[in-house]
């Protein structure tokens, strides 16, 4: 059986969010009357995200993405790597982090199965960084990405979220990396989640724009679905003579839930089948239940959380869902 929801999708994509604790605090992330955080004792443990992911890959789970938060500052991530690889048909385990602290983990979390990394950097110019996260200095992301590089992660990925008035500036210079080195920069529009207020000052800018700003560097040759690692929602361009590729995410203006290949389990154990609703199927009950039974209900939760899958978020049209919680929760 396919993980096939209402729509016709086919989910074979799950982002994990192993902790919502994160040693930055970026100024689109969290509104900062939100920056505390659960207790530690309501993270699921690893063999019980293993154990959820195995049920899924029986039916079709490929990939994963190990998010957060930040997710190597939760202890021995790189353990969680190894388990989800013994899994059988997992094929591609990936990891979306800040960077900080790659430098340490990187060799472990590639010798144990790591395929490949999103880091994000969302500006070029150390003196702006702490204008977009206080804490963290820009220095230790390079670090992380040359790291990423060194210790051959392919491919690594730069996640920069486009904020007008602050980095949008940067869209050429950020696209100038991949001529200079084999990085793959992925713009990404600002979102509604997370602090609403930072959103709602008019820091939206459109994908468009961004995709307009980098064709002054040259044309933009559309990347085929196959030469596209990762199969996310970007549409992937490559400039002429460059080693790496442009990608380009509009969730406001360029939507694309209608290739939507994922769902998403926070650290506490709820399954999102959508990033824009608040809607979720709480697995801990599951998982609490006898071996003989754990599966079938794993399962059941799982065909629940399809069935109410949507057929496009709400981020232009609604206000957010009242139960709606923030990226770091819900994984990134």
């Amino acid at each position: 059986m396919l993980l096939r929801d209402r729509f016709g999708r086919v989910i074979e994509y799950l982002r994990i969010s192993v902790t919502e604790r994160c040693n930055m605090c970026c100024v689109y992330c969290v509104a900062p009357e939100n920056r505390g955080y659960e207790p530690r004792e309501h993270l699921l443990t690893f063999e019980e995200i293993a154990e959820i992911v195995r049920v899924l890959a029986r039916h079709g789970l490929r990939r994963v993405r190990i998010t957060g938060g930040e997710p190597l500052v939760r202890p021995h991530v790189p353990e969680l790597v190894r388990l989800l690889a013994q899994i059988p048909g997992i094929t591609d385990i990936s990891l979306s982090t800040n960077g900080i602290l790659l430098p340490r983990y990187a060799d472990a979390l590639k010798r144990n199965g790591l395929k490949r990394v999103n880091i994000s950097l969302d500006t070029l110019q150390p003196q702006k960084f702490h204008r977009v996260s206080p804490a963290g200095q820009w220095e230790e992301v390079w670090a992380g990405i040359q790291t990423a590089l060194a210790v051959g992660l392919k491919p690594v990925k730069i996640n920069c979220v486009l904020m007008k008035g602050i980095n949008d500036d940067e869209v050429v210079d950020f696209a100038r990396l991949t001529l200079e080195y084999p990085l793959h920069v992925r713009f990404i529009e600002l979102m509604p989640i997370g602090n609403i207020g930072f959103y709602r000052r008019g820091h939206l800018f459109p994908i468009g724009e961004a995709k307009a700003r980098c064709a002054q560097l040259g044309e933009l040759i559309p990347v085929t679905e196959g030469e596209a690692v990762g199969g996310g929602p970007a549409s992937v361009f490559r400039l002429p003579g460059a080693q790496g590729t442009l990608g380009f995410i509009g969730a406001c203006t360029a939507n694309f839930c209608h290739r939507c290949n994922r769902m998403r389990l926070s650290s506490d154990g709820l399954l999102y089948p959508c990033l824009g609703h608040g809607v979720h199927v709480d697995m801990k009950p599951a998982l609490k239940l006898s071996p003989d039974q754990r599966e079938q209900a794993i399962m059941e939760g799982i065909e629940q959380a399809l069935l109410s899958k949507p057929e496009g978020h709400q981020f232009v049209t609604l206000a957010p869902h009242p139960t709606f919680r923030t990226m770091r929760v819900i994984g990134g």
